[in-house]
């Protein structure tokens, strides 16, 4: 196993805080739970620039933050209430979209389609896991819970996508000594 090195480390922990400021850049929507925010650009940012086990490092740091009471998630909260509440899917979704992002972006200098494709499919699995989680809490249909937590965030989701795999490809080469 590869040692984690304090570098490596250290831009984890940074990815953790920016993803912790990007939920509070959010704004509520008054037809459901979920909040649009920023931090689907953190995870998936930190999946480009970090890798599959740095991103994955730097989100599990960030939701345990919050489940220690730290108000890291959007609107400053904190604690196990909002894991276990509506958006707890979506929240524990971010390291799905860590995983699969990082994962499917391992072999360095991919072109900008493949990393873009690569953070769609990261983020279909955190709407994946949201959705499913929201529809076992909530009770609602699945055209109910697509119209509320899914097709809304589409357009921004895509913007988020872009500027990620644009930050991504303008950084990877300085920033592939930071990749756990």
């Amino acid at each position: 196993m590869q040692s984690i090195h304090t570098r490596e480390l250290t831009a984890a922990a940074l990815f953790c805080a920016l993803t912790a400021i990007c939920s509070q850049i959010s704004l509520p929507l008054p037809f459901t739970p979920v909040p649009i925010n920023l931090a689907a650009f953190a995870v998936l940012a930190a999946a480009g620039l970090l890798g599959c086990r740095g991103a994955v490092l730097s989100i599990a740091a960030y939701l345990l933050l919050g489940a220690a009471g730290v108000p890291v998630f959007a609107g400053f909260r904190g604690g196990l209430s909002v894991l276990a509440g509506p958006t707890g899917g979506y929240l524990a979704g971010y390291l799905a979209a860590a995983w699969i992002t990082g994962w499917l972006l391992k072999a360095p200098g991919k072109k900008a389609f493949a990393t873009v494709l690569a953070m769609v499919a990261g983020l279909a699995a955190c709407y994946l896991l949201g959705t499913v989680w929201f529809l076992m809490l909530t009770g609602s249909g699945l055209a109910a819970a697509l119209g509320s937590c899914v097709v809304p965030f589409l357009p921004g989701d895509a913007v988020k996508i872009a500027a990620a795999a644009f930050l991504t490809q303008k950084l990877q080469r300085k920033a592939r000594h930071l990749s756990i």
